[in-house]
C-alpha cells in the first residue's frame, strides 16, 4: 500500500475532535500532492504588508463567509483565491480536528489531494510565496524548538520546524504545526506529540 493509500484510509477512518463553543469560524485546506510514496504538503507564507499574521507560514484558508454555507467551501474558495487551485482540482479526503486560533477563531482543517504538476500561483495581495514540504522530510526532521502554548488550562508544547525551499527559509510553527502534526500522526504514525514536554514536567 502506498503512502497516499494509507493516508486516505486512515484519515477516512479517523474521528476528528470538534469544538462545540459558539465562536467565529474559519476553514483551511491542507493540500498534499498525489505522489504515491512521498507526497508533499503545500504551504504558503503570508505577505509582509498584511495587518495580521504577516510573514507567517500558513495553509490556504480564511474566515467563514455565510455565502460559503460550510467551512469546507470556505477552505476550497480560499485555496482557489490564494494559490490558484480551483475546487474541482481538489480531491477532499477528510477533516482534521478543529483548533482555536490565538484570536479565538474556531478553525476547521480539511485534507485534500492535488495533482503533482498542478500550477500554483500566489495571490500577491495576500501571499509572498508558496512552497512544498515532502512528508518524508518532516517525518525525519527534528524540531528546532518547542513553543509553550496554553488553552483553557491545557499546556501544549508545539514543535517548530525550519525548511529551506528554492532559496528561501521558512518556519512552520503555531497553528500550522499543530494541524500538520495531527495529519502526520494519523496518516503515518509519526508519533510527534504536542504534550511531550508538558507531561514530562508533571512527573
Amino acid at each position: 500500500m502506498t503512502k497516499i493509500d494509507t493516508l486516505v484510509t486512515r484519515l477516512q477512518d479517523h474521528q476528528p475532535r470538534e469544538i462545540p463553543e459558539p465562536l467565529p469560524e474559519a476553514g483551511i485546506l491542507v493540500p498534499l500532492t498525489r505522489n504515491p510514496d512521498n507526497p508533499e504538503i503545500i504551504l504558503t507564507r503570508r505577505s509582509q504588508h498584511l495587518s495580521t499574521h504577516k510573514g507567517q507560514v500558513a495553509f490556504p484558508g480564511g474566515k467563514f463567509d455565510h455565502e460559503d454555507q460550510t467551512t469546507l467551501n470556505t477552505a476550497l474558495r480560499e485555496c482557489h483565491e490564494e494559490i490558484g487551485v480551483p475546487p474541482e482540482h481538489v480531491e477532499v479526503i477528510a477533516p482534521l480536528s478543529q483548533v482555536i486560533s490565538l484570536h479565538g477563531i474556531r478553525v476547521s482543517p480539511y485534507v485534500g489531494l492535488v495533482d503533482e504538476g498542478i500550477a500554483l500561483q500566489p495571490n500577491l495581495d495576500e501571499l509572498d510565496s508558496i512552497f512544498k514540504v515532502p512528508v518524508n522530510y518532516i517525518l525525519q526532521a527534528e524540531p528546532k524548538r518547542r513553543d509553550r502554548m496554553t488553552y483553557k488550562g491545557v499546556a501544549l508544547s508545539v514543535p517548530s520546524y525550519d525548511y529551506h525551499y528554492a532559496g528561501e527559509d521558512y518556519e512552520i510553527w503555531g497553528l500550522s504545526a499543530i494541524v500538520m502534526v495531527e495529519l502526520l500522526n494519523i496518516a503515518f504514525d509519526a508519533q510527534i506529540t504536542i504534550f511531550e514536554d508538558y507531561e514530562r514536567d508533571r512527573l
